[in-house]
This record gives C-alpha cells, structure tokens and sequence, in this order.
C-alpha cells in the first residue's frame, strides 16, 4: 500500500472537485476561464496545505512545500501537472524527509495526478538552477503553499540573487533555448494547428519575458499575477491571457493536457470562447502570437544590450551615432531617432526609420517605436516624393522589410500608414494551401517581388502592387475587383501619376489573370493570347509585371505553389503575349534644360544646388558643369556620395566642350554641402585626387565591427543584376543596367567603365524603390562584341551581391 496523509486514494476529493468546476466550465452559467484556472488552483492548494499540514510540514519543522511552474503561477489548468519541491534543512534525517515526501507524492499518483516532483535542500536547489537553465527558469515561479516559510523565502531569494548575478553569461543561452523550442514548434501566429505553450509567440515566450524582467534586464513585463487573473496590464498582459484562456478550453475540451490546438477542436473552443468559428479563432491567436513575439524581439535584444561588458571592453569608448537618414542614425546595432529629430512634425519620419532599418539590416529600437506611435503622424495626402521612395526602398528590401514591418504593425504604426490593413490583419486563410495569415502573404509577397525587381522595367511598382494584391480580401465580393479600388485610394494618397495608378490598379485587378489562363486554356490557341492581351489593354510594361507578380504570389503561397510546370506555362503565356504587342522601347537622352544649356556655353566648372519642394523638403537639385571629358561622371558621382548625397535621378549629357550633369538628390543628414564646397571637390577631383579610392574607404569604414555594438549585417541587395543592351545611334551602344541600389553605385559603374576604356557619350540613371535603372550610351570605336564582353565584365565586378534566399520562418528570428 502506498504511504499517504490521508488513506488511500485520499486525492481522489481532489479530482471530484476538479470534475465539479468542469462541469460548471460550460452551459449558459459557465465559469470563464480566468475564474476556472483560479478556482483549480484553489482547490490544488487547499488539498497539498491540509495535507501537507498533517505529513508534519509545519512551520517550524525545518520543510516547505513549493509550487513551481503553472502552480507557482496559479495559471493551473484542467489536466495540469503539479510541479511541486520539497524543501528541507540540511540537518533533518533523510528517512523522515523521504516519508514525508511520499506522503504527500504516492496520494496525487494514486488519484491518476500528473506529478513533477523534486527533494532538495536550498544550496542542491540553488546548484541545479545555476547549472539548468530549464530549472532556473521553473524556480524563478517558486511560490510558497506550506511549511517553515523562512526556507521558502531562502529559495526564492538564493534562486533569484543567483539569477541575476548569472544573467550576462546566461542570456546568449536564453536566446538559443527560445530559437530552438521555436524551430521544433514553429510560429503559433502561422500554424494550422498552433503550439500555444511551446510555439514562437506562445506562452513560454511571456515566462521568458518574466524571466528576463527578474533579472532587471527588460522593463514593462505584466506580473504573473495579473496576466494569470486575466485583468488587462497591457497589449502583452492581454495577449497571454488570451492565450491562456484558449489553453484552458483545450484542456476542458479534450479532456486531457494538451499544447497543440487541434483543427477538430477549433470551432467548440471558438463558441466557448464566444469568438466565433474557427478562422475568428485563428484570428485570435494570431493576434496574440505575433503581439508576443514581437515583444520577445524586443526583449531578448534589450536584455543582449543591457548586460554589462566585462573586462577591458568596458574601458572602450561607447559605440557612435552612425547617421542613416534625416533625423534617423544608428546606436549600438539599433535604429533610433537622432537627438535633434523632430517626429511630432516629421510627418516622412517614421517611413524613413522603417526604411532604414530595412536596407541596413538592423533593428529598430523599442524605444523609437513607441516615441513614434506616440507622436508621429501620417504623412499628409498626397505623400511628399521622398516619403514615396522610402516607402518603396522599404518594401524593395525583400526579407528584411518583414520584421519591420511586423514591428510596425505590432505597434500601430502600419496601420497609420495603411488604415486598409486592418481588414487583412490576422485574417486566416479558407483554404489549406496558403501558409500565412493574408496580411503576412503579402508580407511575403513584397519580399519574393524584390527579388525579381530587376526582371520589370517598374520594380517600383511591382513591390507596391505585390503588398496589395490581396487587400480586398476579408470585405466580402471580388477580392480582386474590391482590392483595385482599395489600390486605386491608395495610389490617390500617395500621390502617384495616374498613369502608374492605372498600372498598379491593373496589377492588383488581374493578379490571378496569367495563372488562370496558362493553367486552364490551350497556349496554341490565338484566342487565348488575345483574351490575356485586351484584358491587359495591350500594355507590355503591365504584362511583366503581372508575370513577376504571379510568381512572387504563388511563392509566398506555400510550399509547392510554384514550380516548373506552372512557371513553363505562366512564362509561355507571357512570352507568345509580348510578341503580340509591342516590343521594349531603345531608351534615349533626355533634353538639356535651356537655363542649364546656357550655363555650359560659359565654359568652365559650376555647381548649384537648389531645393526641390515639389519632392519633399530634403530633395534637392544638384547641377554640375565642367570640362567634358572621360572619366567626369565617376568623380562627379563619387564627389557627391562623398558628400553624404543620395542620387536619386542623373541625366548626364554635353554641350559642346561642356559635361553637363543634373542630379536629383536627398541629403543622407542634414543639408547638403555648400555649392562652393563642392565645387572645390570636384576641381580637386579632376586634378588628381583619388575621390574614388575616397569613397571606397568610406563604405568599407561604414560595415567594419565597431566597439560595443552589434556589427550591421553585410550590404546586400534583394535582386540579383540584370544588364540589356539596345541598338543606338550610329556608333553607339546603349547599355542599361538594373542592380539593387547601394551608395555610391552610381560611381562606382562609371568608374568600372572608364577603366575599361569606354567612353559614356549620355546616361541617365533612376532610383525606383531599391532598385536602380542606370542607362548608359556608349561609343563602339571597333568590334562590338568585343566592346559589349568588357563592359559587362566590368559593370558586373561592382554591382552589389543579391543575398542568398532565407527562409520565410527564419527570416524574423531576432
């Protein structure tokens, strides 16, 4: 027989309570789930005190019983373990503690109660949390039900004080503890059938938080008290609650312990819940996964940067504020605000943080985002330009601009800027082949564009209309239809041409158009290309970007969407289509404004820089005049790169003896340089000085480790390069070039081509998102062939590299 407090079977008035409240747990008097948990925790106490008591755990007796885990938390659910210590005093004799212990363990196993159980002493406790880090994390919920509290408080401070002491060579553990649990769980905001306990965005990720908040190395971290109560201590207390609550349903639904939401209990837990159906369950916890972990981004990073450095590193000089845009910089691997930012009138502030943190690789900080959402307001209809182009960069970072915007979204900031969002946001997909909530798919969606922004003369807009392809959905009717309005507004205030508000409206109109016909009519037939043809109103530049759409759409579908059947088909119906319509039009050199034309007839080096408010208020109009002569567009870029200017259009052309350069450029920081300033740079240039070699320490100097901060990823683009060439005038070549854009790239490909030996006779460049479309007429003074193998060889040793393809699901590990 086994030892108990009570007799045998003694637990057995603990399980029939427990039946009692569940059978309370449902009808029209239920019991809510907070109430629920409260009550079964209760009644676990009441049980381990009465007879813990009679074992002879008093308060003098040299032991304590402790709750651990969902006890220690009084987050007990219906079929959930008990985690319970047994604490004693070195000096007490083993056989009694042994005794004790059973009495207390053989009642809850013979009753059928799950037990996690554990003798020690305080110091064997203190020694397992230091050397566990799964116990260490268990102990820090300790909390105290019976006994000689003095030994529990002992415990609780010992495991505490040894917690902290041990948090800076412990947090890297931390971080790879949670990235594992994530890989084998996977992402409960993206699941079928969601982990809630163990998943990225679950409940353990909140204990993680709580952990760290011990430690005093995250702030703003919900007490267990109140999340467990359900009473609301923020979006992150109301996200765990909410999960807890859907977690104690599974419980009482399926009448045992479970983790994973199961598709066939989804609609009964939904109506117990009184959320809804499954897909407004799904919602739910989407909502609640992605609050969560996005706020254990947040927090393991603020934890990594808040451990003090040890050593002679603490004798170091702190990390620099690294300028990355107006009013935005880099701070020890994050980006932040600068000290002079304005974000309660910068109405192009938060894009441009969004921006920069997308093509930098890096973070935003915490702290930033919620300055902004606080503060920040929407930029004003119609968008100035520059908040256009930020907006694009943004999205033209592929698979970094996720996390960004993820963040965004978790701190409203997203919505500001799209209030359609909020019908997408979380919205389930109705069919099992989509991998992601609709809002993540178009998440995804924008990113697999980027990487094919170099196929489309207008990547601009294949990111944008990839973002909004599937906006209409979740509003009832054609989603396509609906979405084209939806696109249609947006393009209004963003204040995009109405010609390419008609191509992004086309694009999101018939997204599902090329896959439709190619998968379900027969190629061979001429009806079949002129149906694809008049729906596209006969415009080739629409038709590219639908097929760059359709494929970036079924990828960020779900595994198997897309692959080589679908693509021979989509790519031949694209093909026999734009062979029926007109073919790519030669580019050509723009004309010299008459002012400027003037200019060049004094002869002579000039430079002016004006503003362009028609832009936005940190574009300006840069126009440089000097002696024409090979190798002037390299120093006059580099000169300008060097000068902290961005390019984002060049028309660069001659009038008679004269090189005359036009340059529309954004100031990296600040205002731009003294007209004069530049003037004597670029004489210096001309005469001699390596500007070049300048510019290439510089961007060297800008990815090299810093001290005490977080090193930014390598300078990668989303697409690979693409070069086409076309027919000129006589004696001439035209050469375009389409490269994901980095700084100074723009002297960097005229460099590669004066050493190659070509002469550039007019060019002309274009920042579209973040991709650049550079066009350059060369002279053929011989074989062309031989001319059109060196420049390729030339241009494509320095155009940035496309970054690998990463995995969605490990794209937005912090």
């Amino acid at each position: 027989m086994s030892p108990t407090a009570g007799g045998p079977g003694a637990a057995t008035e603990l399980v029939a309570a427990r039946a009692r409240l569940l059978e309370r747990a449902v009808g029209t008097h239920r019991i809510d789930p907070p109430t629920l948990r409260a009550s079964l925790a209760d009644l676990a106490e009441v049980w381990l005190a009465t007879h813990g008591s009679a074992a002879g755990i008093g308060p003098d007796s040299g032991l304590a019983l402790v709750a651990v885990g969902g006890l220690g938390r009084r987050e007990l659910l219906p079929y959930s373990d008990f985690d319970l210590l047994l604490v004693h005093d070195d000096g007490l004799d083993p056989a009694h503690v042994t005794e004790v212990a059973e009495s207390i363990w053989y009642p809850l196993w013979d009753a059928h109660i799950k037990l996690d159980h554990s003798v020690r002493t305080v110091p064997e406790a203190v020694r397992v949390a230091a050397s566990d880090l799964s116990a260490a994390l268990g102990l820090l919920d300790a909390r105290h039900i019976v006994g000689d509290e003095e030994i529990t408080n002992l415990l609780i401070s010992g495991v505490r004080k040894q917690w902290r002491a041990d948090i800076r060579t412990r947090v890297d553990d931390l971080a790879a503890q949670a990235r594992d649990r994530w890989r084998r769980s996977g992402e409960i905001a993206h699941r079928a059938e969601p982990d809630l306990k163990n998943g990225r965005g679950g409940m353990r990720d909140v204990q993680l938080l709580q952990a760290l908040s011990l430690a005093q190395l995250a702030d703003g971290i919900p007490t267990p008290s109140s999340i467990g109560g359900g009473r609301s201590a923020g979006e992150l207390a109301a996200a765990y609650s909410r999960l807890l609550d859907v977690r104690t349903e599974l419980h009482r639904t399926s009448g045992r312990a479970r983790d994973q939401l199961r598709a066939q209990d989804a609609d009964e837990i939904g109506a117990a819940l009184r959320i809804g159906d499954r897909f407004d369950l799904a919602r739910v916890i989407s909502d609640s996964g992605r609050t969560v972990a996005y706020a254990v981004d947040v927090g393991i990073r603020t934890a990594s940067n808040a451990v003090p450095r040890r050593g002679l590193s603490r004798l170091r000089r702190p990390p620099v504020r690294r300028p990355l845009a107006e009013g935005v910089v880099e701070h020890a691997g994050e980006v932040t605000l600068a000290r002079d930012a304005h974000p309660d009138r910068d109405q192009g502030l938060t894009v441009r943080v969004a921006a920069a943190a997308a093509t930098s690789g890096l973070p935003m900080s915490a702290s930033t985002l919620a300055r902004l959402a606080d503060v920040a307001p929407a930029p004003r209809s119609p968008w100035p330009a520059e908040t256009v182009a930020d907006f694009l960069a943004l999205l033209g970072a592929g698979r970094r601009a996720v996390p960004v915007i993820e963040a965004l979204d978790r701190t409203g900031l997203w919505g500001r800027l799209l209030p359609e969002w909020g019908a997408v946001r979380d919205l389930p997909p109705r069919d099992a082949v989509h991998t992601w909530t609709v809002d993540r798919h178009l998440m995804e969606t924008a990113a697999y564009a980027a990487n094919l922004a170099t196929r489309v003369s207008r990547p601009d807009l294949l990111v944008l209309g990839a973002l909004l392809h599937d906006l209409g959905k979740g509003r009832g009717g054609d989603h396509s239809l609906i979405g084209a309005e939806l696109a249609a507004a947006i393009a209004a205030r963003m204040g995009l041409s109405a010609a390419d508000t008609e191509l992004l409206t086309g694009m999101v109109r018939h997204h599902l158009l090329l896959p439709s016909i190619a998968t379900r009519r027969d190629l061979d037939d001429p009806a079949t290309i002129d149906l694809v043809a008049e729906k596209i109103d006969r415009d080739p530049v629409l038709l590219e970007l639908l097929r760059a759409l359709a494929e970036a759409d079924s990828l960020a579908t779900g595994p198997g969407v897309w692959g080589d059947w679908k693509s021979r088909l989509i790519g031949e119906l694209a093909r026999r289509t734009a062979r029926a319509l007109a073919g790519d039009e030669t580019p050509h050199p723009e004309p010299v404004a008459p002012e400027v034309a003037a200019l060049a007839a004094e002869g002579g080096t000039h430079v002016r820089i004006a503003p362009t408010p028609e832009l936005g208020p940190h574009t300006f109009t840069v126009t440089v005049v000097s002696e024409d002569r090979r190798g002037v567009l390299a120093r006059m870029a580099a000169v300008l790169a060097l000068a902290g200017l961005r390019v984002q259009r060049a028309v660069v052309s001659a009038v008679g003896e004269s090189a005359v350069n036009t340059f529309v450029v954004v100031p990296t920081f600040g205002d731009p340089p003294d007209p004069a300033v530049v003037r004597q740079r670029l004489l210096a240039a001309l005469g001699g000085a390596d500007v070049l070699a300048e510019l290439r320490e510089r961007e060297r100097a800008a990815v090299a480790p810093v001290e005490g901060a977080v090193t930014a990823p390598p300078l990668q683009v989303a697409a690979p390069p693409l070069l086409r060439w076309f027919d000129g005038a006589p004696g001439t070549v035209v050469l375009e070039v389409r490269a994901g854009d980095t700084p100074g790239l723009l002297a960097r490909i005229a460099e590669a081509l004066e050493a190659a030996g070509l002469d550039v006779r007019w060019a002309k460049a274009a920042t579209l998102g973040a991709t650049v479309l550079d066009v350059f007429c060369l002279a053929v003074p011989g074989d062309e062939a031989a001319l059109r193998a060196r420049a390729e060889a030339a241009v494509i040793a320095v155009l940035p590299e496309a970054a690998p393809p990463t995995p969605p699901d490990e794209a937005v590990r912090p």
